[in-house]
């Protein structure tokens, strides 16, 4: 074989270039759930206060947990001076339970 048979490519040029295209930036995309739903409290409830009750034991029986007394405290504070001077026959408000 002589040097005079080999193929010259002294002028063959190459881009590259890709048949991907660019990617979308979704960088500054921002999102929202809204509802038309109501969120409704549920009617005050009242206990009326029965010999032994007590605040903790109230709010057991109301939110599940004794050491919620507190809110129930402030709710009747109109007929409440004491947390541990509640009488028989007494009717307390019973706040609803927060929604948060």
């Amino acid at each position: 074989m002589s040097s005079g048979n080999k193929p010259d490519f002294s002028n063959v040029r190459s881009d590259v270039t890709s048949t991907e295209s660019e990617r979308a930036d979704f960088s500054n995309v921002r999102s929202a759930v809204t509802s038309t739903e109501e969120i409704v409290n549920p009617p005050e409830q009242t206990h009326t206060v029965e010999k032994g009750d007590t605040l903790s034991a109230i709010a057991k029986q109301y939110y599940g947990k004794a050491s919620a007394w507190p809110k129930i405290f402030e709710a009747n504070r109109d007929q409440l001076d004491d947390p541990d001077r509640i009488k028989p026959g007494q009717v307390l408000k019973i706040p609803a339970v927060d929604l948060d």
